[in-house]
């Protein structure tokens, strides 16, 4: 075979996986629109991906490391075709915006000027030079020369490219900077990967005034935002290192408190909700991390589990710390159905008071399968941190750096909050 023959077998192979990879995303609904489709179809993907194999680059679920830390953790990465895919439907990007992206890769910001057309303008900036530079590189070689390659800290946005019509963050943000709301153009929309008591969502937010409103949201992962942005989860670990509890926005737990709370034995209150083995329950993570005070995860090392707690997770578990108590989301399998097993939800609680806060945490399953199993998601808004209490809307406040975050859930076929909640 000749090297010609060589590289137009490479090519189409590559095509027909970049085809394949489409119409899985379309027959899942990830992508729904056709300019989404058509620039799926035509970027190159693997060509922006040599550390990985031409299948993985186009499998739907893979991410690609492309830098590690002296500890041997991604930092850097291009995100799966099915994050990219779902991000880009929540941006709604058209032709002749100015798109700027956050979080450098190349993929996601060929995709972008495919979408912005000729007419159209995008930005890709990242805190790394490593990552900008291998982007600009790619980029460059796939004939994407029109984009705007930036190094510079993401908490800054992009002050010479303003008003932006869409802005897409692509790196775990546990805070929104002033700077992306102020270079947003008055209809334009954030899309941000948003760290909210420990839960990340993909959040597309409007800009109305000096405010933020959500769109829709969606479950997601990414690694975190380096720089002035990047925020740390406080751990507190039990039975040595077996078990840990890690909090995000607020640190509301008292170490010495919980000493002992193990050995206590198990408190287990069951719920009587029960949820099928495929059946996706996200929306049950956040309404707890909305509802509970002391709200946190817990995670076991599995090289020390000893089996003394079982929780629905052991890589992150909804929680709740009170006092010299704590309790987690448990589940177990109820019926045998021959390919749909059916699984309840319980609570398991430890401490002195383990069985009061684990019925506690169970009424909030309960509530949660009540009034928002099959209603609408919540609506997020962001305020600048200086907005006054009683111009917030109800709901659950998380104060962040620079903003105020507020979760509110109508219930189903209503517009009210179920309940009215502030967190200090």
């Amino acid at each position: 075979m000749t090297e010609t023959t060589k590289n137009t077998s490479g090519a189409a192979s590559a095509e027909a996986l970049r085809d394949a990879l489409t119409d899985k995303l379309i027959k899942q609904g990830i992508i729904r629109s056709r300019p989404v489709e058509t620039a799926f179809r035509t970027v190159p993907r693997h060509l922006f991906t040599p550390e990985a194999t031409v299948g993985k680059a186009y499998d739907a679920e893979s991410v690609v490391a492309t830098k590690k830390d002296e500890h041997g953790i991604t930092i850097s990465s291009v995100s799966a075709p099915v994050i990219q895919a779902m991000m880009l439907e929540q941006a709604g990007i058209e032709p002749g915006m100015r798109v700027a992206e956050i979080g450098s890769g190349g993929v996601n910001a060929a995709m972008a000027a495919e979408l912005v057309g000729r007419d159209g303008e995008v930005i890709t900036g990242d805190i790394d030079p490593f990552v900008t530079d291998r982007a600009r590189r790619f980029l460059d070689s796939t004939g994407y020369q029109r984009i705007q390659v930036v190094t510079a800290d993401g908490e800054g946005g992009f002050p010479d490219h303003t008003p932006l019509d869409r802005l897409l963050v692509t790196v775990g943000a546990w805070d929104i900077p002033p700077s992306w709301m102020e270079q947003l153009a008055a209809d334009g929309r954030l899309v941000v990967p948003l760290r909210m008591r420990g839960l990340t969502r993909s959040v597309a937010f409007d800009k109305e005034g000096d405010h933020l409103v959500s769109r829709s949201t969606e479950i997601c992962g990414f690694v975190t935002m380096q720089g002035a942005g990047a925020h740390k989860e406080r751990l507190l670990l039990l039975r040595g290192k077996e078990i840990g509890l890690r909090f995000d926005d607020d640190w509301g737990a008292d170490a010495d408190a919980l000493n002992g709370a193990l050995d206590t034995g198990r408190a287990e209150v069951w719920t009587g909700v029960t949820v099928g083995r495929d059946e996706p329950f996200g929306r049950l993570q956040m309404w707890l991390a909305t509802a509970l005070d002391g709200f946190c995860q817990l995670s076991v090392d599995t090289t020390l589990d000893t089996g003394l707690v079982s929780p629905q997770n052991r890589m992150a578990c909804p929680a709740v710390v009170n006092g010299g108590s704590f309790a987690y989301l448990a589940i177990d399998r109820t019926e045998e159905i021959p390919g749909a097993p059916v699984f309840e939800f319980g609570v398991h609680g430890f401490g002195p008071d383990g069985e009061t806060v684990a019925e506690r945490f169970a009424e909030q399953v309960r509530a949660w399968d009540r009034d928002h199993r099959h209603g609408p998601d919540p609506v997020i808004y962001v305020y600048p941190v200086g907005a006054p209490e009683d111009a917030l809307p109800q709901g659950r406040v998380i104060t962040k750096r620079h903003v105020r975050v507020v979760i509110s859930w109508p219930l189903k076929g209503q517009a009210t909050v179920h309940q009215p909640m502030r967190e200090k």
